[in-house]
């Protein structure tokens, strides 16, 4: 097996092009035509990963964090990273990272997150927008049902709780073959007019090369006329964040402890408990603070993330129980999740966790 089939199992989880303008997920350090000799699940692809890799036999390490985030201008071993691209290549481990793609999708790191502390009815917290499409396309009767179950397969027509959704208009169609053409009905030289389908269907926009592939191959027209349209319309499913419900509501104290035994958090820090009951819940993993507002706005009673600032703790404003767990600690299970998504497609291949806590934060305990 190479290591690109492994990168394209991951990016039908979370395509590449929803990670944010800022990240840099895909493929950091290798060849995806390497034969792959097993996997290692990380959170930071730190040189003592990778050395664990090497000894546990694996020559891919997948990743959340991206060990390049920014620009490298040199590679000497001055730093951490540095270190750990270097011996990578000395060493042909790839590094893969699925950072925010991972983040943006329900499925990933906070419904992860939401699963751990048992929320349910979940949904994405801030949908992203622009990120649903709509195809139009002109169809022989005859043809139209072969043509629709086609677009479906390839990833169309899913509304919520939906499946198979379309838009179904029948009028006629006219067109005269060229010289050149093989017309599928008609004459070449006249015009022919033709009983026709009109189909509309949505998809998420990062399908939109699946979708007119599955088009060409099932339509009988030599040229099929179609349009696609950029929809302003969120995904329900893509975006920022989760919220939920516990089963029960939770005293705040209950509700915290909680968090520290479910996340191992050795501190957590949050703003001034409101003495009311926790029901409803915002997560976002890692660094949060610029969801606060529509945790705000969706009337949740706590918003767990990391990373907060002094001044973010304001923000709270009375309204809700803003809780800092800790970047690693909120993301820990994305370790988990990794290696979770990748058995269910590789099921006789070494798919390993790493043994090795990468958090750089301690605290001090008297």
């Amino acid at each position: 097996m190479r290591i690109a089939e492994v990168i394209s199992f991951l990016e039908s989880v979370a395509s590449p092009s929803l990670q944010e303008s800022y990240d840099n997920a895909g493929l950091i350090v290798g060849d995806a035509d390497w034969e792959c000799k097993g996997i290692l699940c990380t959170l930071d692809a730190t040189e003592e990963v990778i050395r664990e890799a090497v000894a546990r036999g694996c020559n891919l390490v997948v990743a959340h964090h991206p060990i390049i985030f920014r620009g490298l201008k040199r590679v000497n071993g001055a730093n951490y990273v540095e270190r750990a691209v270097i011996y990578s290549i000395k060493q042909d481990v790839a590094i893969y990272a699925i950072h925010t793609n991972l983040d943006n999708v329900s499925h990933g790191v906070n419904g992860k997150i939401a699963e751990k502390i048992g929320l349910k009815n979940c949904s994405v917290l801030s949908p992203k927008p622009h990120t649903l499409s709509k195809l139009y396309t002109f169809v022989p009767l005859a043809s139209a049902d072969g043509v629709r179950d086609a677009l479906f397969e390839a990833g169309a027509g899913d509304i919520g709780d939906y499946s198979e959704c379309s838009f179904n208009l029948e009028g006629r169609g006219t067109f005269k073959a060229g010289e050149a053409a093989t017309p599928h009905v008609g004459e070449v030289g006249t015009r022919h007019e033709e009983e026709e389908c009109k189909i509309e269907v949505v998809f998420p926009t990062h399908l939109k090369w699946r979708m007119i592939v599955a088009l060409w191959n099932a339509h009988p027209y030599e040229e099929p006329a179609y349009d696609v349209v950029d929809l302003a319309n969120p995904h329900p499913e893509i975006g920022a964040g989760a919220v939920g419900e516990l089963d029960n509501p939770m005293e705040e104290s209950e509700f915290l402890a909680l968090l520290q035994g479910s996340f191992s958090a050795e501190v957590v820090r949050h703003s001034p408990l409101l003495r009311r009951p926790i029901r409803k819940v915002a997560v976002c993993g890692g660094a949060g603070s610029f969801l606060i507002s529509n945790a705000l706005q969706a009337g949740v009673d706590a918003f767990v993330t990391a990373d907060l600032k002094y001044h973010e703790f304001f923000d709270a404003d009375g309204r809700l129980l803003l809780v800092d767990i800790g970047h690693f600690e909120s993301e820990r299970f994305t370790i988990d999740l990794l290696q979770e998504l990748l058995l269910q497609k590789f099921l006789t291949f070494a798919v390993l966790k790493t043994e090795v806590e990468t958090n750089p934060v301690r605290y001090f305990h008297r």
